[in-house]
């Protein structure tokens, strides 16, 4: 491989949201999958109040065990647009955002990326921001037909004493009360009456200003991981059974007392479907590099069939999360999915290049 064929890959991680942990873990893996013969990586942290820094031994490729949960500024703080820099290095640069919720999943660090003009790993900034905003995305998918639960969208402006009766007559009881940007379970809760409802939407509140709550699904929890930008492919479903109430935060992460059954246990013509209905959804988002379609499939009750539940564009990359799991049972290694969404991240910014650079009024992009 020459210098010319180098990629200076700089993978973000930490970031300003309550996924910070998550974000930090996910990066080391991605870091231990990287090819240094191929890649030139430089690992940027974010941290909590928002300084970037580069921690010199996961720049010198000492990977250690772990981060520290929460990252401090030890590491020489940097700017992006200086380790981004045309000429900076040989070769081309990519970012890959290993950066979950709000700050780096929802758009806003896809528009910086867009202004300084550098390749990044995922979707654009309106899929982004689509997807993160569990209001809007569900809206969007309403008005396309997509199957999904009941649902009703709030501002805090909105929770009025009518709130209780109205969630109980539009959804009826359980339901889950969620914050409409966040991922991982942050802020999640079930309710079971409408007495715990106010409790669990002021604390749904206290992380975003728009919640959304959720009739409760007596169904299996199904996921597929989608690669790709104008021809996505979608991996074989997985299943999720939870060890806990629902697959919450613990669950997910600290207990690990989920089972995860991959390849899902589903007859063909199921998986079919929820492949085909996981690329569809995929495609109306407007994703592009990757994202992780998570349904409930109701076959006792209503008998509704696939819903889906959200789409992740900014998926886990733990040992333990499904995007991977999904695609190395599809036959795509972990080094080779993180390859794959270089060249996908390299394919998409080489296709808009043109388009952007004219729409500048200026010369084609570089």
């Amino acid at each position: 491989m020459t210098a010319r064929d180098r990629i200076r890959l700089v993978v973000l991680h930490g970031g300003r949201s309550a996924e910070h942990e998550v974000s930090n873990v996910s990066a080391v893996h991605v870091l231990r999958a990287l090819d240094p013969d191929r890649y030139d990586v430089v690992p940027v942290g974010i941290t909590a109040d928002g300084r970037w820094v580069v921690h010199p031994e996961l720049a010198a490729g000492v990977r250690p065990d772990e981060l520290p949960p929460a990252l401090d500024a030890t590491g020489d703080e940097v700017a992006l647009p200086d380790v981004t820099a045309p000429g900076h290095a040989e070769g081309r640069t990519v970012v890959f955002p290993v950066l979950h919720g709000p700050f780096g999943e929802d758009g806003t660090m896809q528009g910086l990326l867009e202004q300084l003009g550098v390749a990044y790993v995922g979707s654009g900034v309106l899929a982004s921001a689509v997807a993160m905003d569990k209001c809007v995305a569900k809206d969007v998918l309403a008005a396309h037909r997509i199957p999904q639960a009941r649902y009703v969208n709030l501002r805090d402006d909105d929770v009025d004493p009518g709130v209780v009766e109205r969630v109980g007559r539009e959804l009826g009881w359980p339901v889950f009360v969620k914050p409409a940007n966040l991922g991982s379970s942050v802020g999640v809760t079930k309710v079971d009456g409408p007495s715990s409802l106010r409790a669990a939407v002021d604390h749904a509140l206290e992380y975003d200003e728009w919640i959304v709550v959720e009739e409760g699904i007596t169904g299996r929890e199904i996921e597929v991981a989608v690669l790709g930008n104008r021809d996505p492919e979608a991996s074989v479903p997985g299943e999720i059974v939870p060890g806990n109430d629902f697959y919450d935060y613990e669950d997910k992460y600290v207990e690990d007392s989920a089972k995860l059954l991959v390849p899902a246990p589903l007859d063909d013509e199921q998986a079919r479907t929820v492949r085909a209905l996981a690329v569809r959804v995929f495609g109306l988002l407007r994703c592009e590099g990757m994202a992780r379609v998570d349904f409930f499939l109701e076959e006792h009750g209503n008998a509704r069939g696939f819903l889906v539940n959200e789409v992740n564009t900014i998926p886990g990359f733990t040992p333990i999360s499904m995007y991977p799991k999904l695609w190395q049972a599809s036959g795509v290694s972990y080094p080779q999915l993180i390859d794959r969404l270089v060249a996908l991240a390299v394919e998409r910014h080489d296709r808009r290049a043109g388009r952007v650079g004219r729409a500048r009024g200026g010369r084609p992009g570089r």
